[in-house]
């Protein structure tokens, strides 16, 4: 299989912020405290497979709400997939590619999710390494997905670092994460709870 990585297009900010005011009107009536872009997608001038990634954060006692909410919308529930306080949701339309997320406040998700993407806004270096990465693997025919993200381990783990997270945390997140090829080390492919690749 081959990956689709596609330049950056300021169009993916408009298009996060259409279904954000979206997910506004659905999401009425819940206790919503933020509705954030994360991904590759939300960083300027970063490649990114051309799929919106979007969490909602919400507190525990608001979450059956934002899930009935986003069902009776159209949303199609998917759980958790393997990482504990982040909800899938698949959108009935690609209009545009959406992942959406309702993660819970403060969970590592979410807290790995704001702070690789603050890291890549503010560090340009881990910015063109982390493209240059990407757009290598997108050349590459891999056996799955999982391929793509075990291919991007030690970039992203240098991300992390740069962000501050703790070992603690980090072990998390490699527990969180399938075991594949990596290019310069075999080991937990840490991307996958940052990117939404799945």
């Amino acid at each position: 299989m081959r990956v689709t990585v596609a330049p950056y297009d300021p169009q993916w900010q408009t298009d996060f912020e259409r279904v954000s005011r979206d997910l506004s009107i659905v999401l009425s009536g819940v206790d919503v405290l933020a509705v954030e872009h994360v991904g590759s997608t939300s960083v300027r001038d970063l490649p990114a497979k051309p799929i919106i990634d979007i969490d909602i954060v919400v507190r525990p006692d608001g979450l059956p709400r934002a899930l009935a909410a986003l069902e009776l919308a159209g949303y199609v529930y998917q759980g958790e997939l393997g990482i504990n306080d982040r909800h899938a949701f698949k959108a009935s339309d690609d209009q545009p590619r959406r992942n959406v997320y309702v993660c819970l406040d403060g969970c590592l998700a979410l807290r790995n999710h704001l702070a690789v993407r603050e890291t890549l806004r503010s560090n340009t270096d881990l910015r063109d390494e982390y493209a240059s990465v990407k757009r290598a693997l997108a050349e590459e025919d891999l056996g799955s997905i999982d391929d793509y993200v075990a291919g991007k381990t030690t970039v992203v783990q240098k991300i992390l670092l740069a962000a501050g997270m703790s070992a603690e945390d980090l072990d998390s997140v490699a527990a969180a994460n399938p075991v594949g090829r990596d290019r310069e080390t075999r080991g937990p492919a840490y991307g996958r709870l940052m990117s939404h690749d799945r």
